[in-house]
């Protein structure tokens, strides 16, 4: 049966530990000593499973806000060096407000 990570930290330990019992890997040794914390990586790195948490951005384009942060943070720099407190709050908030877009967007 497949899994993936999702699946596998929505489970219990003790049916993290049944499937650990199956498995023939140098990670999951001991695996009856480990807390769910451990275990969780343990078991997707025997099983090959990438053991991060992706989210999902729902309507928004993520690349071409985060390219708008990278020139509002090269403009923040240019603002530092020149001293200029007026517009280096107003590239702050802009930077902030672009963030909490996608923070807000996050499922």
């Amino acid at each position: 049966m497949a899994h993936t990570y999702e699946e596998l930290a929505n489970r219990t330990i003790e049916q993290l530990r049944e499937i650990a019992q199956g498995l023939d890997h140098e990670a999951v040794k001991g695996f009856t000593q480990m807390n769910k914390e451990h275990l969780l990586p343990a078991i997707c790195k025997a099983l090959g499973l990438d053991a991060r948490v992706h989210h999902h951005v729902v309507g928004l384009d993520k690349s071409g806000i985060k390219a708008q942060i990278k020139k509002l943070k090269e403009q923040r720099a240019k603002a530092l060096e020149a001293g200029d407190g007026k517009q280096l709050r107003t590239v702050l908030r802009q930077i902030h407000h672009l963030k909490r877009r996608i923070r807000a967007a996050t499922v």
